[in-house]
């Protein structure tokens, strides 16, 4: 009985199986991040903290523009419409 799996056992492996799976998820990754660094920098002027959120967004895979959404779009400073 073979307990674990060597180097040998990686030349099996079809990468082309996997791919119909992989690619819709980094489609959606790098759009949702590009939409995310788009709506930083059109409202930048109103942001805190640009540059960390920007990070963010490029670093943090999925994750970073979720957060950006979900965190980063309150961080705006209040802007005084009436007076």
């Amino acid at each position: 009985m073979q307990l674990h799996y060597g180097i040998n056992d990686l030349k099996d492996f079809d990468l082309m199986s996997f791919l119909p799976i992989v690619l819709p998820v980094i489609l959606v990754g790098f759009i949702l991040a590009m939409v995310a660094l788009i709506d930083l920098y059109r409202n930048k002027n109103r942001r805190n903290n640009v540059l960390i959120w920007t990070l963010i967004i490029i670093f943090g895979n999925t994750l970073g523009p979720v957060l950006y959404f979900v965190i980063g779009r309150k961080d705006s400073e209040q802007v005084d419409i009436g007076n």
